[in-house]
């Protein structure tokens, strides 16, 4: 058979990438391994060539596999740990690649560290797919002629944000497909945890990173016309009469242990306004309706049970803004949460009126059950910036919190039916035209606990997860695109 791949995979020992480098060679189509060394390692390989990088990620390690590809495919594997790959594994990415005429393809896997082995599965790309943690696995086959066309593309030199250009300039000519099918396993060396957290991408020491994937993929939003300029929509907010200045919401259901605690930071709030929490309590069954009960002599607490017993978190945001009773501003509070001061909701209208906006993000702050705050704890969302933030709104995976709403827009365009994403939908369809409102100071307590909607998940649904986000990303992508046209 004829040899159709070219390899490249990092190097750090002759020990690290033995069993890596006799995994390739079995197959038949490898044409050429290349050991990408970011620490000087002098040790040869037999047959192998070594090339000195700075690190995997750079726009300048990307550019010098280009000029070593010279086979039609090119295989980069990001991981250090042990490659084996199943029986007839690349035979099969390499029919996929030719018959669907990809410009990557990528699997699902399995990761095996001592003796417990996992399955690792990985999701479809989408347009949306945009966000800089997509994990594709540690193989990527890309299509050779499609890489150096990428690269021929780049213009910007990145230090971290190589990978994630090149696979944003490639799926500018072709699909990035993905197999569902498990074809390798990452044999982990160590038992060190490098995956990161989910709020990685927030932590202030990795500013310098977030920097370039924002230039990357606003470059990549330019380039398929769905990039918006920060020209916004004046609003004008007279434009019905409220009996409320503000609503605070809080949808809940069996949260028999923190409800109290949210309402108690709702009703101390203080203000120079006139305004209600509108709790939508969603067929609770574990005491917390009788809870919620006991406030009831407060004339701002509306207990609302819906008729609609098909409701997820954000049909429940939809039944209380949509009550007669809900104020001009619907702000945002889960059971789960606090308020961090007396002020916050006084805060939250000012700026709605100083920043002229739609939509108001705030500042928070993570703490365990008990209110001690843990890591990484602030969480402020600064790459939210006034010329850019709804663009790379596309790019992130979140946007803050407390979030607060214009009652009118909102009312217009509805929150989706679901209890995951909803609010991240909302702020990418309201940054569509209009300006979203930041507040730095910590506005906002989240509490981590055992019960909290994303704790522990497994990988099915947290694939799922990351699914239905980037399909949100996918309609908001198109409808940019179409709006773009239309100017």
């Amino acid at each position: 058979m004829k040899a159709y791949i070219n390899c490249f995979i990092p190097f750090h020992s002759l020990s690290q990438v033995k069993e890596t480098i006799a995994s390739l060679r079995a197959s038949a189509l490898i044409n050429k391994i290349y050991l990408l060394t970011d620490n000087g390692c002098t040790d040869t390989v037999e047959g192998c060539e070594v090339i000195n990088i700075d690190s995997l990620r750079s726009t300048a390690t990307i550019k010098k596999i280009s000029s070593q590809a010279d086979a039609p495919y090119t295989l980069i594997y990001t991981k250090s740990a042990d490659l084996r790959l199943g029986m007839f594994a690349l035979d099969r990415m390499f029919q996929i690649a030719k018959d669907s005429g990809a410009g990557l393809i990528y699997a699902d896997h399995y990761q095996v560290v001592g003796d417990e082995k996992k399955n690792a599965p990985v999701i479809a790309y989408q347009k949306g797919s945009l966000r800089d943690d997509f994990n594709f696995g540690s193989v990527l086959l890309y299509k050779t002629d499609l890489l150096k066309k990428a690269v021929a593309d780049m213009d910007k030199e990145y230090k971290f944000a190589g990978v994630y250009d090149l696979r944003l300039k490639v799926s500018q000519y072709a699909d990035l497909v993905h197999i569902n099918e498990y074809l390798y396993s990452e044999i982990e060396n160590n038992t060190d945890k490098s995956g990161g957290s989910h709020f990685d991408y927030v932590d202030p020491k990795n500013r310098d990173m977030q920097i370039e994937m924002e230039q990357a993929c606003t470059d990549h939003l330019k380039k398929v016309g769905a990039y918006l300029a920060p020209q916004f929509k004046k609003i004008e907010f007279n434009q019905a009469d409220f009996e409320y200045e503000a609503s605070v919401i809080i949808p809940v259901r069996n949260r028999i242990r923190t409800v109290a605690d949210a309402i108690k930071s709702v009703l101390s709030q203080k203000t120079n306004f006139k305004f209600n929490l509108i709790v939508v309590d969603n067929y609770s069954t574990d005491g917390t309706t009788e809870a919620i009960d006991k406030f009831a002599s407060d004339e701002r607490l509306v207990h609302v049970i819906p008729e609609n017993k098909e409701l997820g978190i954000g049909g429940c945001w939809n039944a209380g803004v949509h009550h007669p009773k809900c104020g001009k501003f619907a702000v945002q509070l889960d059971s789960d949460d606090v308020y961090s001061g007396e002020d916050t909701l006084q805060k939250i209208v000012d700026a709605f009126y100083e920043q002229n906006c739609a939509m108001v993000v705030g500042t928070y702050m993570l703490t365990d059950f008990d209110m001690n705050e843990i890591p990484p704890g602030i969480i402020d969302h600064k790459e939210w910036t006034p010329d850019n933030g709804r663009n790379n709104a596309l790019r992130i995976n979140g946007l803050g919190a407390p979030r607060a709403f214009y009652t009118p827009v909102l009312r217009e365009i509805k929150v989706p039916n679901t209890s995951y994403g909803e609010d991240y939908a909302l702020g990418l369809n309201f940054s569509r035209e209009y300006q979203i409102g930041r507040i730095y100071d910590v506005l906002y307590l989240c509490r981590r606990w055992d019960d909290n909607s994303d704790a522990s998940l497994d990988i099915v649904k947290a694939n799922a997860h990351n699914t239905y986000k980037d399909r949100i990303r996918t309609w908001e992508l198109e409808a940019r695109i179409a709006l773009n046209k239309t100017k």
